[in-house]
């Protein structure tokens, strides 16, 4: 196996203990605060295992390269409103049917990542793509 295939694929077990342990944590409080305090504790684990690593001096690669700072800054903000309404979502709805629907991300990022990159889809991808969005509104939707 490829290590970019265990990661993402720790990623997604990870990700499917964001839904089940965030609408746990959800009960009875306000969801923005709850994003908020998420993100702080996201922030200083991020930063312990930067340490960890012995990474903590290319961080100013980061902030000296302006491109760069310019798509994490970015980046970051699309994230952020991602948990936000993520959260907002989990707040009222069930995991069942919010977490197939924010998958719909993977759609998403292929379409962009073929108008922006030019990355190519072969039609077998192109399919699997359509099921995925399939599969995701009939998941969130019967």
């Amino acid at each position: 196996m490829s290590e970019w295939f265990i990661y993402a694929l720790l990623s997604a077990v990870c990700a499917a203990f964001v839904s089940i342990f965030g609408k746990i944590g959800l009960a009875n409080i306000d969801s923005t605060a709850a994003t908020a305090v998420r993100a702080v504790i996201m922030a200083v684990f991020l930063v312990v295992v930067t340490c960890v690593h012995g990474n903590m001096e290319t961080i100013s690669t980061v902030l000296t390269s302006k491109k760069a700072l310019l798509f994490i800054t970015l980046s970051g903000l699309a994230g952020a409103g991602s948990w936000l309404f993520y959260f907002l979502a989990l707040k009222t709805g069930k995991v069942s049917q919010v977490a197939p629907i924010d998958k719909l991300s993977v759609v998403f990022a292929v379409v962009l990542a073929v108008i922006l990159f030019g990355e190519k889809v072969s039609l077998l991808h192109g399919i699997a793509i359509c099921l995925i969005a399939l599969g995701g509104l009939m998941l969130a939707i019967f």
